[in-house]
């Protein structure tokens, strides 16, 4: 079947969600991963035996995962109509009408306006890299993500702004090298995204993301490439210099594992669309992950 054809499928037909059930889904919840990154400061700076520290932190995961959420869902608000016409996306709740537009903005402004009172927590600076998140979250939304080449560069300062945002709430000074690796890792999940969903619909037939037609799997093949490289390249030298030792070297094989890993199944399987599912549910890449939190956390507490 062409990728055209598979747009033309009609969906399989889903029992109606409940209110409640329509908004957790709309909130995205497996989607929070993305805010482990604000625990990236702590980590790095090996202040892994504070209480207070990973106290902030924690605050500030709840505070990004609650903006994180109010921007999906006024996302799904604005995309809602080309929701409907994509061959995954016509299930999210609001596309399937299961969650009304007015309620959905209500609880976005409501979760929106709880982030704020926890980050308020952790100081004025903290609110400041909030309100930087939730204003890139809503030039996203409204204008950026129409943008070939703009809307990936976009989400990876969307991560950025999270590393820095954890760095922050922990009181530890923000690496370079943290912020190089964030963003140049949240390049190749934005463009291998970007892959999967030229390969679902079609580079001719771009229902749900009308930037998809400044694509092509050519291009984006090769920017993946470029991007993969230097992502291993920047996070090799990070480990040439971090700490008081080169010890962090060890961890190298973990990260070319997994980017080549991850590299094979955009590639043979045409993954890539939800980055989520595919860090969430691929054992080797599980396995890889936890291999090198162990190994850099034992490394980092012993340097």
């Amino acid at each position: 079947m062409s990728a055209v054809e598979r747009v033309t499928v009609l969906p399989v037909r889903r029992p109606p969600r409940r209110p409640a059930h329509a908004a957790l889904v709309s909130m995205r919840p497996r989607q929070w991963t993305k805010n482990l990154l604000v625990f990236a400061g702590i980590v790095f700076a090996a202040k892994l035996g504070d209480p207070g520290r990973w106290a902030d932190a924690a605050t500030a995961f709840v505070a990004f995962c609650a903006a994180s959420s109010a921007a999906y869902l006024v996302n799904d608000v604005r995309d809602a109509e080309h929701d409907r016409l994509h061959p995954t996306k016509n299930a999210r709740p609001i596309a399937r009408r299961e969650l009304a537009p007015r309620a959905a903005l209500a609880l976005a402004g409501g979760l929106a306006l709880a982030a704020v009172a926890l980050t308020a927590a952790l100081g004025l600076s903290a609110l400041l890299y909030l309100g930087a998140f939730l204003a890139l979250q809503a030039a996203y939304t409204l204008a950026l993500k129409e943008v070939v080449l703009v809307d990936v560069m976009a989400i990876g300062a969307l991560f950025v702004v999270r590393a820095a945002a954890g760095a922050n709430a922990v009181r530890v000074p923000i690496s370079p090298w943290l912020l190089l690796c964030t963003a140049l890792l949240a390049l190749f999940l934005g463009l291998a995204k970007r892959r999967g969903e030229l390969v679902l619909v079609g580079a001719d037939a771009t229902p749900g993301r009308p930037v998809l037609a400044g694509y092509s799997l050519e291009l984006v093949d090769q920017l993946v490439s470029v991007v993969a490289a230097s992502t291993v390249i920047a996070y090799a030298l990070y480990t040439f210099s971090a700490r008081d030792s080169k010890a962090m070297m060890v961890t190298i094989p973990f990260v070319l594992f997994g980017v080549f890993r991850y590299l094979l199944l955009i590639h043979r399987h045409d993954l890539g669309e939800e980055p989520e599912n595919v860090l969430l549910s691929d054992r080797p890449i599980l396995l890889c992950v936890a291999g090198w939190a162990v190994s850099a956390a034992a490394i980092l507490l012993v340097t």
